[in-house]
């Protein structure tokens, strides 16, 4: 009965074969081409490294020269060793081409190297002049081994220019393996879907055939299909549902007979919600007569109060969305200014905000309505029962993990047991004056939202003002839809 599932895991298992196998073969020829350009890289670093050290041990040896210590004896021992070592990894590269060029090569070195120890010694046995002369000697030595390095170089080039050229070779051909290849294995699956989709296509025309004869209303065909595989089952339930299509259609008029009287009901019960509709103000048309009104104000000239019902309409519109949807603090933001707006009309100069808002971080989703009652809540408290106004501080700033919101103001702040009873969820679930939300409410769907306590932190005092910090995560801890409906 698998029959279908297992001609697709077959032919998956054909094109992951072939991928593999084209995978290993490249695999196989990159690294053997890596390898042999890291042999040849070694020959040429190790011959240029011949070359600095000689120059080195030339340099450390003038500085003993110029001043005898033991620091700088040491340095020239150091750059011996060095160059000996180098001597050591370039004999390795001795083959039948470079084989004169090498030895010679090597003589240099040693030359060297007892040059210099001669003019060493003469220096010890304070005969400047022939440590002099040893020295000089030493630099014309440093300098054919240069020389000869360059001379060694070459010819490497001109020795792998031949494996260059056979590697170029090697990716042209491998080119025309990989169309070829791919236009093989192009036609094996052409011709493996074409008999896939034929041994599938074939029964399923028969039972569209049948099914035509069906909505005819000729039930008395048998449905046959000559099949091993799912197709097969498929008919036989077919099969099935024509034997029983008589009572289907018997228990489908009782079902029409039921649905029209769940029908009449229903239309019932829209006339009754149309009734109830018609009693109430339709938030749209409230809407759309502030914008109306707003329009109104700006052509006779009264742009504040234009500005002022578009920011009471907006501020509406937004109150009335569903609470248990997430929003972005690019939303709130929006909302709160309009807020503020709308309380700087009716305080004046007795309300002073003031916004620092990081761009970046506006993409962060909270629940809807957030921001607004703390502030207003702020507003409440701490501008309206003071004489000169007060002023209220919005910060928004990038927190590592989380986003940190910062509402503060200069009011007479609240004592150590409210901050307690509100971050405990213990305050009265009082409603904020424009949204119908509390304080304590936004506590808590904040929590919900999240699904952590450590949201929101508050620092106040009698006379000190209030600050109220939310440490807002980046990404939520739960994959849940946004449940933040409860409401206060």
């Amino acid at each position: 009965m698998n029959s279908i599932q297992r001609k697709i895991w077959t032919l998956a298992a054909a094109v992951l074969f072939v991928m593999a196998t084209i995978w290993i073969a490249l695999t196989y020829y990159n690294q053997k081409t890596q390898d042999q350009y890291n042999a040849i890289l070694q020959r040429y670093l190790h011959m240029n490294e011949v070359t600095n050290a000689s120059q080195q041990t030339i340099a450390a040896l003038n500085n003993y020269l110029q001043t005898p210590t033991q620091a700088n004896l040491q340095q020239v021992d150091s750059n011996k060793m060095r160059l000996r070592t180098a001597r050591l990894e370039v004999m390795d590269l001795r083959n039948a081409e470079n084989d004169f060029a090498l030895a010679s090569y090597m003589n240099l070195i040693d030359s060297l190297v007892e040059t210099t120890d001669r003019s060493i010694l003469f220096l010890s046995e304070k005969e400047t002049e022939e440590s002099t002369s040893a020295f000089s000697e030493a630099t014309r030595i440093s300098k054919y081994i240069s020389e000869m390095t360059l001379t060694l170089l070459d010819t490497e080039l001109k020795t792998y220019d031949r494996f260059y050229r056979g590697i170029i070779e090697q990716s042209t051909e491998l080119k025309k393996f990989g169309i070829w290849m791919l236009l093989s294995i192009t036609f094996l699956l052409l011709f493996f879907t074409y008999w896939f989709s034929k041994s599938i296509t074939r029964p399923v025309l028969k039972l569209t055939q049948a099914a035509k004869e069906l909505s005819r209303g000729r039930f008395d065909l048998q449905v046959e299909v000559t099949s091993n595989d799912e197709i097969s089952f498929l008919a036989k339930m077919f099969e099935r549902m024509r034997v029983n299509i008589n009572n289907l259609i018997q228990e489908i008029q009782q079902k029409a007979q039921l649905e029209n009287e769940l029908q009449q009901n229903k239309l019932m019960l829209q006339e009754s919600q149309l009734r109830s509709l018609q009693s109430q103000i339709n938030p749209h048309f409230l809407f759309n007569t502030l914008d109306t009104l707003s329009k109104k104000a700006y052509l006779e000239g009264s742009e504040e109060t234009s500005d002022l019902l578009a920011n009471v309409a907006g501020l509406l519109r937004y109150n009335l969305k569903r609470l248990d949807r997430s929003v972005t603090l690019y939303d709130e933001v929006k909302v709160l200014r309009q807020y503020m707006e709308i309380q700087k009309a009716r305080f004046t100069d007795r309300l002073h905000f003031h916004a620092d808002i990081n761009e970046w971080c506006l993409y962060v989703e909270l629940p809807g309505m957030t921001l607004q009652p703390i502030v207003e809540n702020a507003v409440i408290h701490a501008v309206e029962p003071l004489e000169d106004g007060g002023t209220i501080e919005f910060t928004i700033a990038d927190y590592g993990e989380r986003v940190r919101i910062e509402i503060s103001d200069n009011g007479p702040g609240m004592p150590e047991s409210k901050i307690k009873e509100i971050l405990e969820e213990r305050a009265e679930q009082t409603e904020g004056h424009s949204t119908g939300i509390g304080f304590s409410n936004v506590v808590r769907r904040l929590r919900i939202f999240y699904g952590r306590e450590d949201i929101i932190e508050i620092e106040s005092g009698p006379g000190l003002g209030t600050k109220v910090i939310l440490l807002i995560p980046k990404a939520r801890r739960s994959g849940k839809d946004d449940q933040t409906s409860d409401r206060g």
